[in-house]
């Protein structure tokens, strides 16, 4: 606090409206267009964002930089693929010569590329007929690691798979199954899908070793 201003909340506030304006515009009641980064993660949690949303809190600029990077003049334009009746629609961080490049952000950088960042960059490929694309994970203190990916078809009919479960369930207002990651964890829908604490009578560990009984001999 300085002066009669609070800074934090200030920063706060900025970090959660620049995420509001350099997220996709979806709209809940067009269930024929699809994104991309609804399909690669939880399910659940792209049904409810639709649904019944609750904003999520933003703490890092770290956490906007895909974003950012999509708004520079450099940054990929929106594509999209159909799918019989369906568009799925995405965005490139970047589109160099014949590759997509797609930046994350990360506290310390994998041996090996997330699976949904794999599905993300194939989806990329497919919407922009590229053939070659790579990941690249930055952390806060500027460590760098990259992975290059071919365009891939299966790993393309699974997403296709998963545009259509998506689709169908927001038709038929059906919740999708839970699909436990370690995203759960910093997910604001956690409380819906898991029991904050345990529901049932307390028992105490003298009676689950039978200790206190009374012993039926010396009755």
């Amino acid at each position: 606090m300085m002066g009669d201003r609070d800074y934090r909340q200030l920063i706060k506030s900025a970090i959660e409206s620049i995420g509001r304006d350099i997220e996709p515009k979806i709209d809940p009641k067009d269930n024929k267009t699809i994104y991309i980064h609804e399909v690669v993660r939880c399910l659940r949690r792209s049904y409810y964002d639709r649904t019944a949303p609750i904003e999520l809190i933003r703490t890092s600029f770290n956490n906007l930089m895909t974003g950012l990077l999509q708004k520079m003049e450099y940054g990929g334009k929106e594509g999209e693929y159909s799918i019989d009746d369906i568009t799925l629609k995405g965005k490139a961080d970047m589109i160099v010569d014949d590759a997509i490049i797609i930046f994350r952000s990360t506290m310390q950088n994998p041996e090996s590329p997330f699976a949904l960042d794999l599905l993300y960059l194939n989806a990329c490929m497919w919407l922009f007929k590229k053939d070659e694309g790579v990941v690249v994970y930055l952390t806060p203190d500027g460590k760098e690691a990259s992975f290059s990916l071919s365009k891939e078809n299966k790993m393309f009919e699974e997403l296709v798979r998963r545009v259509r479960v998506l689709k169908d369930l927001l038709e038929e207002k059906k919740v999708p199954i839970l699909e436990p990651s370690i995203e759960c964890s910093s997910c604001q829908y956690y409380e819906r899908c898991f029991v904050k604490q345990k529901i049932g009578k307390q028992i105490k560990i003298e009676e689950m070793f039978g200790l206190g009984k009374p012993d039926k001999n010396n009755e």
